[in-house]
C-alpha cells in the first residue's frame, strides 16, 4: 500500500501539518527538499512548468520559484531561517501572483528517520490568519500534494 499524505488543520487555529511518509533515507528526502535540481522534479504537477529563479537552502539562504501554466505565472519566495541537515528546514514562503497581496507563512520541516530507508516528513505550517489557512487549504491543496508527493516517491525510488 502507497504512503498517503495526511492534511491536518482544526477550525480554530490558523496553522496546519502536513505529514507523509517516503521509503528513503533521511539524508535523500532532505537532500530533495534542498537541491534545486531535485526539488524542480517533484514540488509542482508535471504540467506547471517550474523555474528555479535561485535557491540557497542554508541558514540565512533564501529562495525563488516560478511557475508557468498556459499564459499564467506565479511564484513562492521566502528565506531559510534555519537549516540543519538532514533534521530541520524552517523557512518563509509567500505567494506572488494572486491580484491581491498575501502575508508570508512560516514552514517547520522536520525529517525524522524511521529505518535506514523510510523517513517521515512533519510540516507544521503557520499562516496569519485562519482565513488565509482556509484559502490555502481550499485551493485545492490536498490533490497536488497528493500528485507532488507521487513524484517525490518516483525521484527517490531512483
Amino acid at each position: 500500500m502507497a504512503n498517503e499524505t495526511q492534511l491536518i488543520f482544526k477550525p480554530d487555529q490558523q496553522n496546519y501539518t502536513i505529514i507523509r511518509e517516503f521509503a528513503a533515507s533521511r539524508e535523500k528526502v532532505f537532500m530533495a527538499f534542498t537541491k534545486p535540481e531535485l526539488y524542480v522534479c517533484w514540488f509542482m504537477p508535471v504540467e506547471l512548468k517550474m523555474v528555479i529563479d535561485s535557491m540557497d537552502a542554508v541558514t540565512g539562504g533564501g529562495y525563488k520559484h516560478t511557475h508557468y501554466q498556459s499564459d499564467k505565472a506565479f511564484s513562492f519566495y521566502g528565506v531559510f531561517h534555519e537549516v540543519i541537515a538532514p533534521e530541520l528546514i524552517i523557512k518563509t514562503s509567500e505567494f506572488i501572483g494572486l491580484p491581491v497581496k498575501v502575508q508570508p507563512v512560516m514552514e517547520l520541516i522536520q525529517f525524522d528517520s524511521i529505518s535506514a530507508n523510510k523517513t517521515r516528513v512533519i510540516m507544521e505550517v503557520v499562516c496569519p490568519s485562519i482565513t488565509q489557512r482556509d484559502a490555502m487549504v481550499n485551493a485545492g491543496m490536498k490533490p497536488t500534494l497528493d500528485v507532488t508527493h507521487q513524484q517525490l516517491d518516483i525521484l527517490l525510488s531512483i
